[in-house]
């Protein structure tokens, strides 16, 4: 196999907001999804072990407000050659359904021609695990989810996968569709050389209007709200715990039988 080009993608998304209609991202620094974050670091490694004849590009792509370029910067500093930024307003930003990320993804696959896209598995704010999957089915290409380990042979891959009784290890042919695991790999720190490189790193931008993409959510969200709040525990004291355990202890009743035996 030659001329490998792999897309990765990741969105982030924060706290619920104060008219719990969303989540807040107003004055919060974005970081990576740590899924997404894998996702980066195996396809890095994947061009380390195959060589650049073979991964011939690495392409990031997130779909979000403008502080998503801070996160593309990120994936440039790490490693990947260049960047799109499909640039969702702030208005619209909580109303993205997962469905409408995989439309947006698929948009930028059939106009870039990547041979696999590794995604994270899931979201670190709703647990939405889904775009990876719809994705897969929007394009009709073969997929792999939770993937803990990850082979590629020729035009085959090979992936073991996490599943509730242990590993599951399933083959395909390229081009696929990869969502990715904690057990993956462990990803590496950008360092100080490649964050200054990554400024020089080509970033476009484009809106769904730009992909012809419809990104009306088929839900409405009636209210967001946080988990409630666990109470905290109290200590009793010495005198409460002996009145419980006597109040909870079980009672016995007992028929004795006295024998007078003479000998």
């Amino acid at each position: 196999m030659s001329n490998l080009k792999i897309l990765v993608d990741f969105t982030v998304k924060v706290r619920v907001n104060a008219q719990k209609t969303a989540v807040e991202t107003a004055n919060v620094k974005h970081s990576l999804n740590p899924f997404d974050e894998i996702a980066i670091e195996e396809a890095i490694r994947l061009r380390e072990k195959l060589g650049e004849n073979v991964v011939k590009e690495i392409l990031a792509v997130t779909c979000g407000p403008s502080k998503g370029q801070e996160q593309l910067r990120t994936a440039l500093a790490m490693g990947v050659d260049r960047a799109i930024h499909v640039e969702i307003s702030d208005d619209s930003y909580p109303k993205l359904q997962p469905l409408g990320v995989a439309k947006l993804l698929r948009a930028i696959v059939e106009k870039e021609k990547p041979n696999l896209v590794i995604l994270g598995k899931q979201a670190i704010d709703d647990d939405a695990g889904q775009t990876g999957q719809m994705l897969a089915g929007l394009l009709n290409w073969p997929q792999a989810t939770f993937a803990s380990k990850l082979d590629i042979s020729g035009d085959s891959i090979k992936v073991t996968r996490e599943v509730d009784g242990g590993l599951e290890t399933i083959s395909s042919k390229l081009p696929s569709v990869i969502t990715t695991d904690l057990r993956l790999n462990e990803p590496r720190f950008a360092t100080l050389p490649n964050i200054m490189k990554a400024r020089k790193k080509p970033l476009a931008k484009f809106t769904p209007q730009d992909l012809n993409v419809d990104i009306t959510s088929r839900l409405e969200t009636i209210s967001v709200t946080d988990p409630p709040t666990r109470k905290g525990g109290g200590k009793p004291q010495d005198s409460q715990i002996h009145e419980e355990a006597l109040s909870n202890a079980p009672t016995y009743e007992y028929d004795i039988l006295y024998e007078n035996q003479r000998g």
